[in-house]
């Protein structure tokens, strides 16, 4: 789990946009992403355009590690997919919709 400073948590939260990387498994990082972050409470939430079969979401699926960077801030991640029934997507939804209309 990563551990987030409140700075961090703003800077990220508000960033228009956040590079992500997944890490293959021999460890080095693949390319980069540009994608859209949301914040809810005290993490950071990514979804997928393409859904399951972009090649970044498919990366992160194989080691749930991988970078991030936005705002300046470069960061190390261990990725949790949430799941489909939580109750969280409602406010995830409402996060992306209010940010980025």
């Amino acid at each position: 789990m990563t551990i987030w400073t409140n700075d961090e948590l703003a800077r990220i939260g508000t960033a228009e946009e956040l590079e992500i990387a997944s890490l293959r498994g021999n460890g080095t990082l693949r390319r980069t992403t540009i994608i859209w972050v949301v914040r809810v409470g005290d993490d950071l939430y990514v979804r997928s355009v393409h859904g399951r079969t972009s090649h970044w979401f498919r990366g992160v699926q194989v080691r749930h590690e991988g970078r991030i960077r936005a705002d300046g801030i470069t960061k190390d991640m261990t990725f949790v997919e949430v799941d489909a029934q939580h109750d969280i997507h409602d406010q995830i939804d409402d996060a992306y919709r209010t940010k980025y209309r």
